[in-house]
């Protein structure tokens, strides 16, 4: 098994990006609670490698996440300006 394999599908990187801001949030959160869930299985079987992974595309997520929040807020805030 690769590190780099997705541990869930949600959580695919090669997964096409959403146009719209919403479903770039939707899909962030998916992930995000997807490899959350996985993360919780996994401490529980005490697999360590698995767990480091879940680990690593966790961070990814969050941080992806953390910037399509910034661009909604960017956005929201370009449109009351207008």
């Amino acid at each position: 098994m690769k590190s780099i394999k997705p541990l869930t599908p949600l959580a695919d990187p090669h997964r096409a990006i959403p146009r719209g801001n919403a479903a770039r949030r939707a899909q962030a959160e998916a992930a995000v609670n997807s490899l959350a869930a996985e993360q919780q299985r996994l401490e529980a079987g005490g697999e360590e490698w698995s767990l480091a992974r879940a680990a690593h595309q966790l961070r990814y997520w969050r941080f992806v996440r953390a910037l399509v929040l910034i661009a909604g807020e960017r956005e929201r805030r370009e449109r009351k300006a207008a």
